[in-house]
């Protein structure tokens, strides 16, 4: 057996057992799949950690830069009361226009709002209604420009909340200090921006699983 048909294998046993799809995740991921969209999705077991780290928090109010079709989305969005507030970033209209409908399926749209938009011009115009602080973010789009959003989401929170940065390792690259890779450089300048921040620690974790080599970073706003 290869090590990725080990690790497919060990993510479908926890899953199984600890973060089994219903018919409303499993249905997200055929329209996401039948839309030709990127199947770059958490997976299970991560939605699962991304709902419990949700509940943990005791969050009211969520902010997600990067909806693809909305897998991720309803996985946080079911960790919030039935007065909470779950805001979306969306850059692509195709992949908002699905998750838009993944979501409605999954009975959340009263309080889950896609925003269409790159996510650095939709982050200053969400600062200017001066929201409720944010009590999780979870970024998950360019990696790029990972260093910014962070920067917006310090702005957005408040001291105790959480901020969850997917897809950190790059296949390990991120510790090639001479890549020119954009997403590389963005991904290293994010690490070290949660280092050095006086108002954040942090750690990162590897992870491998169905979608093979990876890992993500978790701050805490101080």
């Amino acid at each position: 057996m290869s090590e990725s048909q080990l690790w497919d294998d060990v993510d479908q046993y926890f899953s199984a057992h600890l973060s089994p799809d219903d018919d409303v995740l499993q249905a997200a991921l055929r329209d996401s799949e039948a839309a030709d969209i990127p199947m770059i999705s958490v997976t299970a077991p991560q939605g699962k950690l991304l709902q419990l780290l949700a509940e943990i928090q005791g969050a009211r109010n969520i902010l997600e830069i990067g909806t693809l079709a909305g897998y991720s989305t309803i996985w946080l969005a079911r960790a919030l009361p039935a007065d909470g507030r779950l805001i979306s970033l969306e850059y692509d209209p195709k992949h908002a226009e699905v998750a838009t409908r993944n979501i409605a399926r999954a009975g959340l749209d009263k309080i889950v709002e896609v925003r269409l938009g790159a996510a650095l011009e939709s982050l200053p115009k969400l600062a200017d209604e001066n929201p409720a602080p944010f009590d999780l973010v979870f970024i998950d789009a360019d990696k790029v420009n990972n260093p910014h959003y962070i920067e917006w989401a310090l702005r957005l929170t408040r001291t105790g909340s959480l901020i969850v940065v997917d897809n950190v390792v790059r296949g390990g690259r991120v510790t090639d200090a001479a890549s020119t890779a954009p997403d590389v450089q963005g991904t290293r300048a994010a690490i070290e921006l949660i280092g050095s921040h006086p108002r954040l620690t942090g750690t990162a974790v590897q992870t491998v699983g169905s979608k093979g080599y990876d890992g993500f970073a978790l701050a805490r706003v101080l």
